[in-house]
C-alpha cells in the first residue's frame, strides 16, 4: 500500500477553520502561517469553501499543508483537487473518498474511533487517523487501538484538545493535533488568531520539551 506521507513538521498542527469567509481567509491564515502553523483545514460546511481554499493554497508557501475537512463525496475530493487542496480530512472512514484522495497525492486523516473504523482507514491508504472525539476516548483510548494500526500512521487528536491539555497526549505519544474552537471561531479577527496561535505554539513545545 503507497501511503502519501505526512510532510515533515515541526509542529503538527492542523489549525480547524470552521466557519470562515473567503473574504477573510487570507488575513486569518497569514496570521495562522506566520506564528508557526503549517497545516490548515477549512470544513466543506463553511460559507463557500471551496473558494477559500483556493485563496488559501495560492498565498501559502510550499511547506504549509492546505486543505479541507467534513469531505463526504469523491465529488468534493475532485473539487478539493481543483482548488490546490493538498490535504482531506473526514468525520468517517469511507474507501472511495479516501482512495480518491490518495490517487490525486493528498495527505488523507479520516475521522476513527474503534478499531474496526481505524483498521478499515488504514487498509484504504490513509496517511494518518483523526482520532475523535478525542476528549470521549482519552490518551489511554487512542494508545490501546494505536497498538494494532500500521506503525507508519499518523495519530492526530481531535475534539477537546487544546493548549490546555496537550501535555496529556503528548505524554503517551500522541504528537499531531487537530485545533478548532481553541484556535478559531468565526467573526474572529486575524489579531485575534495570531495571540491564539502564539499561545498554541509555547504550549505545545512545552508539552514536547522543545
Amino acid at each position: 500500500m503507497n501511503r502519501v506521507p505526512f510532510p515533515e513538521m515541526k509542529r503538527p498542527l492542523i489549525a480547524i477553520l470552521r466557519g470562515i469567509k473567503p473574504e477573510e481567509t487570507e488575513a486569518v491564515v497569514g496570521a495562522l502561517i506566520e506564528n508557526g502553523l503549517t497545516a490548515i483545514e477549512i470544513p466543506l460546511n463553511s460559507p463557500e469553501p471551496f473558494k477559500s481554499i483556493e485563496i488559501a493554497a495560492k498565498m501559502a508557501p510550499a511547506n504549509v499543508l492546505i486543505g479541507a475537512g467534513t469531505v463526504l463525496t469523491t465529488e468534493a475530493v475532485a473539487s478539493l483537487h481543483a482548488a490546490g487542496g493538498k490535504l482531506l480530512v473526514t468525520p468517517n472512514v469511507e474507501p472511495e473518498v479516501i482512495i480518491r484522495a490518495r490517487d490525486y497525492g493528498m495527505v488523507t486523516m479520516p475521522g476513527v474511533f474503534t478499531p474496526t473504523e481505524a483498521l478499515q482507514a488504514a487498509r484504504a491508504g490513509a496517511t494518518g487517523l483523526k482520532f475523535f472525539p478525542a476528549s470521549v476516548l482519552g490518551p489511554s483510548g487512542i494508545t490501546a487501538i494505536r497498538a494494532v494500526l500500521p506503525q507508519e500512521l499518523v495519530i492526530a487528536a481531535v475534539g477537546g484538545v487544546s493548549d490546555k491539555n496537550f501535555s496529556d497526549y503528548t505524554r503517551a505519544g500522541i504528537l499531531a493535533f487537530g485545533l478548532g474552537t481553541s484556535i478559531y471561531k468565526p467573526g474572529m479577527t486575524a489579531a485575534e488568531v495570531a495571540e491564539r496561535a502564539k499561545a498554541t505554539i509555547l504550549a505545545y513545545d512545552a508539552a514536547i520539551g522543545a
